[in-house]
């Protein structure tokens, strides 16, 4: 295989995810360069007008215009498709314009979602107030339930939506029976699978149809860009979504896709470690506050199915309080290390309280619903020492009186 040309994917995808993560999709130019090119360019151009013209209509391979097309973006996409198992990907410029693009991509007036009830907040804004906007009705169902989203299924049903981990409650859903009793109502399956990554989780490998990414989050893993991804079959990602992508302007920055694959090569390390740092501190937390949700905990009513079908259970986890928002709020204000962020996937510990920032935007009965309470708090477990992080909390906890 010469080193300055792309990759031939019938050997790269027999690689381990180990060394996808590192270099996969990797195309070098005539420099030979070791570290993946930043490519700054909008357009491109041609050494003749019959070369545009052709590839314009498709004729001839090559790059046409930077929303469509562009070298580092390219290598992002076909890395994250390799480490996720699937035949295409497609970048966005955040995660919110992955999951908007895979949804509207496939749905039109008159057709019908089943959506599970624990979503992020923006998400659920797409499923109640978005998608009604263009004639598409949703119908929300409890995720944790398989048969719920067949008992909500009609002959109008395209495809079922939710997320595993939820955000922020972490309800687990079953992923190799919901994605079969899919493919027995004939309708698509998209899974947000945004908290776990490929490293810890692939559902396509029970059965899901597209899987979509906020790449912001673990991929980068520090917290520096925007950035979004959607993986699927290939005719799926070429003849649904591209033309979808290509007209609307969802495009991702070659410096945001060249920031997410240096933040890829260290992803599988990162998760990991965090992964164990949240277990510990989850274990110290149980100990001290009235209700924790935390899949990596035998507490945790899916405690099983989570280390069914997840390598470990993430650095991300929610707990509760029982003196609603003005305890919720003291306790982050008490934190020393600890940073009061509502972002996730970072490798700096953050804490947040949904009801008041993530899903602000959700009505209350609808937030009462998903089982995001005033009381509820998020913590993303970064690579700092868990001891340091236990001391922190242990001295916010004593503060509000726990």
């Amino acid at each position: 295989m010469k080193r300055n040309t792309g990759q031939d994917r019938s050997i790269t995808q027999h690689w381990r995810p180990a060394t996808q993560a590192v270099r996969g999709g990797t195309r070098r130019s005539e420099f030979g360069e070791t570290s993946e090119a930043i490519f700054l360019t909008s357009g491109y151009a041609y050494d003749c007008a019959g070369d545009a013209a052709a590839r314009f209509a498709g004729e001839q391979s090559g790059m046409t215009y930077s929303r469509l097309q562009n070298p580092t973006v390219e290598m992002l996409e076909q890395r994250i498709a390799l480490l996720e198992g699937a035949e295409a990907c497609r970048a966005t410029a955040s995660g919110m314009s992955a999951m908007t693009a895979a949804l509207l991509c496939q749905l039109e007036q008159g057709d019908h979602v089943v959506a599970g009830r624990a979503l992020f907040g923006s998400c659920r804004w797409l499923t109640d107030t978005l998608l009604p906007k263009f004639g598409i009705q949703t119908t929300i169902v409890d995720a944790r339930d398989a048969q719920a989203f067949a008992d909500a299924t009609n002959d109008r049903t395209k495809l079922w939506f939710f997320e595993t981990p939820a955000n922020p409650t972490m309800d687990i859903v079953d992923l190799k029976a919901v994605c079969a009793l899919a493919r027995q109502c004939g309708v698509r399956t998209v899974v947000d699978n945004a908290f776990a990554t490929p490293a810890l989780q692939r559902p396509m490998d029970y059965g899901a149809d597209i899987v979509a990414y906020s790449a912001t989050k673990m991929m980068d893993g520090q917290g520096r860009v925007l950035a979004g991804a959607v993986c699927g079959t290939e005719d799926f990602i070429l003849n649904e979504l591209l033309p979808f992508t290509r007209n609307t302007g969802p495009t991702l920055s070659a410096f945001n896709a060249w920031v997410v694959l240096k933040g890829l090569e260290t992803l599988d390390l990162r998760i990991r470690r965090q992964s164990e740092n949240a277990l510990e501190v989850g274990r110290f937390l149980e100990a001290r506050v009235p209700r924790i949700n935390h899949p990596g905990l035998p507490s945790h009513p899916q405690h099983a199915l989570a280390a069914s079908q997840m390598v470990m259970t993430g650095p991300i986890f929610s707990f509760e309080v029982d003196g609603g928002r003005a305890q919720a709020h003291a306790l982050l204000d008490s934190l020393g290390l600890i940073d009061i962020s509502n972002n996730i996937g970072d490798s700096r510990s953050l804490m947040t309280h949904p009801a008041s920032t993530t899903h602000y935007g959700v009505a209350e009965e609808k937030r009462i619903e998903m089982g995001v309470t005033e009381g509820l708090l998020r913590l993303n477990v970064g690579l700092e020492d868990p001891a340091d992080l236990i001391d922190d909390l242990d001295q916010a906890l004593r503060k509000i009186g726990l």
